[in-house]
């Protein structure tokens, strides 16, 4: 099909083409995308809509590479019993019921490439009493690791590895063994960790105070702790091993939509959505390289591609099958969807204008706005057109003068993993990781892929210099040395070492100021740098108002997903579920 690399042909016939029984594809790249326009086009019929019309421009998206949906959506829509959303949040209660019903639910999601994300605050300490037996509780961080290996245990059906998200309350008193759980290798492959971040926690901190530990059971505190020990803790951890990240709980509250459904407290595994307890959310993701012609964004292409991707998000969540009524339930009520973006480097490269600039930080927040903007009147006239989500009256939206919403959210950042690669563009709004990688996928093979921007703008040069060139991005995966080329090609396609993190933050708070859910986005660190970058990125990250950081430093853990070529010490890859 035109414009599929062969990457993402790869990709696709391994693990979203149908296949019969035999195992013999069923379908190519433009008959996946026939079955998934027409499975989500249907419930237009049940609002009076014609379905054809839908079917039609839905088709002209995905072929495009315009807009693409999760991988969920991509794999099992037009299925029987087809599960169409990426992001579910389950919640974890002091039980023994509550826990293992919720990892059995969480394998269902998982088998059929959905990520999950989960509190664990509400468990008792290691150590307090269980009333039932007399004996003592074995703590939160023994419950993760069932969750982990019965995540390893399913691989999603053998096409993805599941993902998880565990997030602990700063203030619980097994902090401390939370944080350090991932230095140990091969401990909790499956699981993201976040520390849930308060505002008392940052206020202890600045005060150079201690900081109450409160027993979840009982509400009571226990003990307290050192604010400043466990941030260092926690920025050594993730200097060493790429997690902890944080989450900003009253930060993610403060701006939550709905405080009368109760409180969030936490996200799907890469963060970008924040869910109160058996939410789930699908995802898609705008390619803005996809947008841009004649050296200039298409604003109005853009907008009304907008407008049909919320169309096809608002369908997926009446198309889909849903694992359990609880998450029937809770999705029906908010009907939260996600759109976000992929391609903000290759759309800033195509345009001349450096990723590690004023301009370039500017234009992510207009495309931020602008994306909310559409997405949002786009939704205000589906609640016209099919009824506002079922609890629009209990939210905030009526006093801001909403009149009608169908979805209560409709904007967030997603890294978009593998969708990217089947769009042949870069990840969610990451700058580009390296002009040559080498990405190893599921079944253990290296992928290699070079900047197809790039190779475009150097087709003019003479072979020698191609060659000379080429060398060099295969060695550093940069061409900020390159002799051959000027100085304004250079400052057009930097790499994510290269860029100072607190860029890489401000990009992030350019787009969280616009986005109704959160961004998911990677402060990338080069591997000599010293853990004070890491503390200087979690203080800016809380000081700018995100929703939540993660920092890698290259190198760090053995599941980093990309590498430069010329490492070979390539990993095995953690996908993430989108």
């Amino acid at each position: 099909m035109p414009g599929l690399s062969e990457n993402a042909l790869i990709i696709l016939r391994e693990r979203y083409l149908r296949r019969d029984a035999a195992g013999q594809e069923t379908e190519d790249a433009g008959g996946m995308f026939r079955r998934v326009a027409r499975a989500v086009a249907q419930p237009a019929r049940s609002f009076g809509e014609d379905e054809d019309y839908w079917a039609e421009r839905f088709l002209m998206r995905l072929e495009r590479l315009q807009f693409l949906p999760n991988s969920p959506t991509l794999m099992n829509a037009g299925l029987s019993g087809g599960q169409l959303a990426a992001c579910f949040v389950l919640p974890v209660r002091d039980d023994l019921d509550s826990i293992f019903g919720a990892m059995a639910l969480a394998a269902r999601i998982q088998q059929t490439g959905g990520g999950t994300g989960f509190s664990f605050s509400a468990l008792r300490p290691r150590g307090d009493t269980v009333s039932t037996t007399g004996g003592a509780s074995s703590g939160p961080l023994s419950f993760i690791e069932l969750f982990d290996h019965a995540t390893a245990v399913i691989r999603a059906g053998g096409r993805r590895r599941g993902a998880n998200m565990a997030v602990l309350r700063a203030d619980h008193p097994d902090i401390e063994e939370f944080i350090t759980a991932k230095l140990k290798p091969g401990r909790l492959e499956n699981f993201n960790l976040s520390i849930g971040m308060t505002d008392a926690f940052f206020d202890a901190l600045a005060g150079n105070d201690r900081f109450v530990l409160k027993n979840p059971r009982t509400g009571q505190p226990v003990s307290t702790a050192s604010a400043k020990r466990l941030f260092t803790t926690a920025v050594e951890a993730a200097w060493a091993s790429g997690d902890p990240g944080l989450v900003f709980l009253d930060e993610i509250n403060r701006l939550n939509p709905l405080p009368d459904l109760g409180l969030i407290e936490a996200t799907n595994p890469c963060g970008e959505q924040p869910l109160l307890p058996y939410e789930s959310c699908t995802l898609g993701s705008l390619n803005l390289a996809a947008f841009v012609s004649a050296n200039s964004l298409d604003w109005a292409e853009l907008e009304a591609a907008i407008g049909d991707a919320v169309v096809f998000l608002d369908n997926v969540i009446e198309a889909n099958s849903y694992p359990a009524s609880e998450i029937v339930a809770a999705t029906l009520l908010t009907r939260k969807i996600g759109l976000g973006v992929m391609g903000l480097a290759d759309m800033l490269a195509e345009l001349g204008i450096a990723y590690d600039s004023p301009a370039a930080i500017e234009l992510g927040g207009q495309v931020a706005a602008f994306m909310t903007e559409k997405a949002r009147a786009a939704s205000i006239e589906l609640g016209r057109r099919r009824g506002s989500f079922p609890a629009f009256s209990r939210s905030l939206w009526p006093g801001r003068g909403v009149s009608a919403l169908r979805n209560a959210t409709v904007t967030c950042v997603a890294p978009t993993g593998t969708v990217s690669m089947i769009a042949g563009c870069s990840s969610g709004i990451e700058p580009f990781f390296a002009l040559a990688t080498a990405r190893r996928v599921l079944d253990g093979r290296i992928l290699y892929e070079s900047n197809r921007v790039l190779d475009r703008t150097l087709s003019s040069l003479d072979p020698s210099s191609r060659e000379r060139v080429d060398t060099l991005i295969r060695e550093t995966g940069s061409i900020r040395t390159a002799a051959e080329l000027d100085e304004a090609l250079k400052r057009r396609f930097p790499i994510a070492l290269e860029i100072a993190p607190a860029h890489h933050l401000r990009m992030q708070a350019a787009f969280q100021k616009h986005v109704d859910a959160a961004v998911a986005k990677t402060v990338n660190l080069p591997a000599d740098c010293r853990p004070d970058s890491v503390r200087e990125a979690f203080l800016l990250a809380h000081e700018l108002g995100l929703k939540g950081v993660t920092v890698y430093r290259y190198g760090s853990k053995g599941g980093q997903a990309l590498s430069l070529v010329h490492d070979e010490r390539v990993p095995d890859c953690r996908e993430c579920a989108v």
